[in-house]
């Protein structure tokens, strides 16, 4: 599997603050980035995938809400993991 424990406690580590702040919009920006990337990746392989096209839209819509909350709430913290992750907007 792709995404196991320890791949996921160390997204959150390193973006939400610590292993247990989950809740934080940074890492779970990171999170959905991390799944994105997965996702883009295997319909580069397999493109008639829908239904996991349909799931990678949802994930980017999912995303944007929460970097548009970011944004309205602290532009500091918004551009600091638009840098990190290397997103552009």
């Amino acid at each position: 599997m792709y995404l196991t424990k320890e791949v996921k406690a160390e997204i959150f580590k390193k973006h939400g603050g610590s292993e247990g702040n989950t809740g934080s919009a940074e890492g779970q920006i990171a999170l959905f980035t991390h799944r994105i990337n997965h996702l883009t990746e295997h319909l580069k392989r397999n493109r008639k995938d829908f239904n996991t096209e349909r799931s990678l839209v949802k994930l980017v819509g999912k995303r944007r809400s929460l970097l548009d909350y970011l944004k309205k709430k602290d532009i500091e913290r918004y551009r600091a993991i638009l840098k990190e992750l290397g997103l552009r907007k």
